[in-house]
């Protein structure tokens, strides 16, 4: 039997999470301190161990706007390259893209770092404040939700492996 041995600067895509969220025609986003400046993005972040891409929505959700977020649909899978201007860093990021509904609101909670507060916009806010997007896929997805673009999230499948701890998963 072959053993399989990890690949030394094998290139890997960044798996990230996005919660498009819609309320009386305005979409909760935040507003994020970036080595680029303040940025406007929907509530997003990284798929971390032991949790599905549902899972990790949720928790980003909950720690950006200190919003209860429950997934409903997935609205698309999106793959974006990225170059920070300040350090050249090129990171290649693979979106999943979640609509549902916002639930109960934790005032008291402290927001992630770097995030200095939520605002909710309207579609037309949002087009004209172009230059101030994280990522061109916040338009973009907002683009695919308002165009009824939905997927039932039994399409995405986590398998138990996810959530067993690492000694059981070896």
């Amino acid at each position: 039997m072959a053993i399989m041995r990890a690949m030394p600067n094998r290139w890997q895509p960044n798996v990230t999470v996005v919660a498009i969220i819609e309320r009386d025609g305005r979409f909760l986003l935040v507003e994020e301190a970036t080595s680029d400046g303040l940025r406007l993005n929907n509530p997003a972040g990284h798929l971390d161990p032991g949790e599905s891409l549902e899972q990790a929505c949720v928790r980003e959700v909950l720690e950006e706007t200190a919003h209860d977020f429950a997934p409903q649909s997935l609205v698309g899978v999106y793959m974006t390259r990225f170059t920070q201007t300040r350090t050249g860093h090129d990171t290649t990021y693979v979106r999943f893209s979640f609509a549902g509904s916002v639930g109960r609101f934790h005032g008291a909670r402290v927001l992630d770092e770097g995030i200095v507060r939520t605002l909710w916009m309207s579609y037309d806010e949002i087009r004209a404040s172009v230059e101030r997007h994280r990522s061109p896929l916040l338009l973009r997805g907002i683009d695919d939700y308002r165009a009824d673009r939905r997927f039932p999230l039994d399409l995405l499948r986590t398998d138990d492996s996810v959530f067993a701890p690492a000694a059981l998963a070896a």
